[in-house]
């Protein structure tokens, strides 16, 4: 039995049978927000991914999402309001038909809700910056507005515990709307919400809380509970933060809270700083490579009894294992969304089964949604899927994010 095969069990009781996460990855299989019968079959065949299974992020305000869509059935999941509830009771059973914990993911998208701008709505972040990287207008929320998201991530998680999910993920990371507060390169505010570190941070602080305080009023004791960070976000000249603010930030939170775990978002396992980052295909300047330890290492000191996850790259058993004596739990993505088997026919002493290419036969048999494969089979996939090639001839028409087409509207520059 390697350690891959342990139980963990987190502080507040929550037992998992194996060391396997299933990390968020976006189905693309949402309509009007809605789960569809084919994210609960893509959920429902992912169930042994792993010991925990994270949802892919849900939207939870009206003014946060979608993001990466290019058209209407591709959304990614929303969960601001209760009408939601019902198909995610489907999709949190799905994730537990094989007994393994099922986590919802939860976040609000702030300037990367590019479905909102195509729709001709206004997308929101902490400052109004001309972003070069986007088409579309980015205005700046008010302090009503950042208050009211602040109580959506609460209600989010509400929600989260009537549709019978196990715990909830509060999504820090990938440039989403907590990371855009953090950051000082897309908040410029000098109220309370940015200006100095410390302020930047008051945003994940106040939304941490919002969580706390509903899991204890209606979670059972062992809800499960997390925070993925991206370590650092290193773009070129655009500095938002390094390792030595993001661990700052994770200290305050798992000292103020009793987080079960934070979740490393990163591009490969054993990263370090100054590394090239996630989607940043530009070298980081050699000034922030401060450090020989990786992420894993330096974050270590900061968890204050949560848990630690890290994800990136994974793609066989021997890496496995190098990441399970790195951190608590090993997350794998691609490779997952390839064979949902991947981590069962480790645990069961089977690694040589292992599919590593995607093929059209493998798509049935892992239930990739319409729109996960229009995504990976078009012309320019961000993360590309091993086997992507053979898959060809199952994209439709306009597909993937990779070929979005912005129609003309006040809210495109």
């Amino acid at each position: 039995m390697t350690a891959l095969n342990q139980p963990l069990t987190f502080r507040h009781g929550a037992t998992v049978s194996n060391r396997f996460v299933q990390p968020p990855m976006l189905t693309n299989s949402g309509e009007d927000g809605f789960a569809t019968e084919d994210t609960i079959n893509y959920y429902k065949a992912h169930a042994k991914s792993g010991g925990l299974i994270i949802t892919e992020y849900m939207y939870v305000s009206e003014n946060g999402g979608p993001a990466i869509t290019w058209k209407r059935g591709r959304e990614q999941l929303a969960v601001y309001d209760d009408q939601f509830v019902p198909q995610l009771k489907k999709v949190a059973a799905a994730m537990k038909s094989a007994g393994n914990k099922a986590i919802m993911q939860i976040a609000h998208t702030g300037r990367e809700a590019n479905y909102r701008a195509m729709e001709g709505k206004p997308v929101y972040a902490p400052t109004a910056l001309d972003y070069p990287f986007l088409p579309y207008k980015v205005h700046e929320l008010s302090n009503e507005q950042i208050e009211e998201i602040i109580q959506d991530f609460g209600a989010a998680t509400k929600r989260a515990i009537d549709a019978g999910f196990d715990g909830v993920e509060i999504h820090g990371a990938n440039h989403y709307l907590i990371q855009q507060f953090v950051s000082a390169y897309s908040n410029r505010r000098t109220d309370h919400w940015g200006g100095s570190v410390e302020k930047r941070f008051n945003f994940p602080l106040a939304v941490v809380k919002s969580v706390m305080d509903v899991v204890k009023k209606y979670a059972p004791a062992n809800f499960i509970v997390g925070y993925r960070i991206s370590p650092e976000e290193i773009h070129g000249e655009n500095i938002g933060y390094t390792w030595h603010e993001s661990t700052k930030l994770i200290d305050q939170i798992t000292k103020d809270f009793e987080l079960d775990y934070i979740h490393l978002s990163m591009p490969q396992f054993d990263v370090k700083p100054g590394d090239a980052m996630l989607l940043d295909t530009e070298k980081a300047a050699a000034d922030f490579k401060d450090s020989s330890k990786t992420f894993a290492e330096l974050f270590k000191p900061v968890l204050n009894g949560a848990k630690e996850i890290i994800v990136g790259g994974i793609q066989d058993q021997d890496q496995a294992e190098k990441t399970a004596e790195m951190a608590d739990l090993v997350a794998v993505g691609r490779a997952t969304i390839v064979d949902p088997l991947f981590a069962d026919k480790i645990l069961n002493g089977h690694p040589e089964e292992i599919v590593h290419e995607v093929t059209v036969d493998q798509v049935k048999e892992n239930h990739m949604t319409q729109g996960m494969i229009d995504n990976y089979s078009g012309p320019a996939a961000a993360i590309p899927l091993p086997g992507a090639e053979n898959i060809k001839s199952l994209h439709k028409e306009f597909g993937g994010w990779s070929e979005m087409k912005y129609p003309q509207n006040p809210e495109m520059k």
